[in-house]
């Protein structure tokens, strides 16, 4: 018996101990989930931005922001209601930062492998730019990074979850973040593709929308952490207008969500709030800052 006949045995004996589920088909030797229920980003309106990225519509409308039993920096909760937007569903791809690089002569990001952009690690996350680039990517695709609320909202929806799939904890099949253990790092290794993580975690889980959040956008736990377009103050919950904040109008850092590869869970979930000087990582080698881009809805 081949290795790889092995492996799909091993799979179909697993699959059986679990019990088998309706909807589980092989292919190309693997394992998908093809759930009953339609996709959760088909809920919503979804158009393409002019980098060719998938964007869904978040609707206008209140949600819950913050945690009264996190971080200081995540007291208190509070409503918050924003107007509607758009949000991609995906983080920025290695691919798609590789046309901005070329199209604009932009500066590489310090770690930045132009040969994984364009080959095996093209459709993982691009990550270690400066908050700036991020800006400055978003504006010639012709969109913004979110706002701090925005991201929130997109990643929690309006139920007061902890993480974007609800509210158990995670799991290594359920998002990319530390185990604890560390090692040889690299674009294609490392992070996983931004399509990722979704088909297959059902199967333990019983995660029929895999870890989507509400929204329907994939990985805003784990993988990459993002930037978000606000200055961070520890105390700004304590301040903040209830409509469409913005974040302070100056700071010294900028804030970033998310969690990443290199994150525990506590920093995956949805209220967890940080920050990094915006020329973060030009002094510094890093791969866990990403980014993906927001735009204003339709009038």
């Amino acid at each position: 018996m081949s290795w790889e006949h092995a492996r799909v045995m091993g799979v179909i004996l697993g699959i059986g101990v679990l019990g088998a589920a309706p909807g589980w088909t092989p292919a190309s030797a693997e394992w998908t989930y093809e759930s009953a229920e339609p996709p959760i980003e088909s809920q919503f309106d979804m158009i393409k931005g002019k980098d060719g990225a998938p964007m869904i519509g978040i609707p206008e409308g209140e949600f819950l922001m913050g945690d009264n039993d996190g971080a200081r920096n995540q007291r208190p909760e509070h409503a918050v209601k924003l107007d509607s937007y758009y949000i991609d569903q995906f983080e920025v791809t290695m691919e798609r930062y590789q046309v901005f690089l070329d199209d604009t002569k932009h500066e590489l990001p310090p770690l930045w492998d132009d040969y994984a952009a364009t080959d095996k690690a093209k459709d993982h996350p691009a990550v270690g730019m400066a908050w700036d680039s991020a800006k400055s990517y978003c504006a010639w695709a012709g969109k913004r990074l979110p706002t701090e609320a925005e991201w929130e909202k997109a990643a929690r929806g309006d139920d007061g979850r902890r993480y974007p799939w609800g509210h158990m904890q995670p799991f290594v099949d359920i998002a990319r973040y530390n185990l604890g253990t560390t090692g040889w790092v690299s674009y294609e290794v490392t992070l996983a593709p931004v399509t990722s993580g979704v088909a297959g975690m059902s199967i333990r889980h019983g995660l029929t929308q895999g870890t989507k959040s509400p929204y329907g956008l994939y990985h805003m736990a784990g993988n990459a952490s993002e930037w978000v377009a606000d200055w961070y103050d520890r105390a700004y919950y304590e301040k903040s207008p209830k409509d469409n904040p913005a974040g302070p109008a100056e700071g010294a850092r900028k804030v970033y969500r998310g969690g990443s590869w290199e994150d525990p869970p506590k920093w995956l979930e949805v209220t967890a709030r940080r920050s990094a000087e915006p020329q973060f990582p030009i002094d510094a080698n890093d791969l866990t800052i990403g980014f993906r881009c927001a735009m204003d809805g339709k009038k």
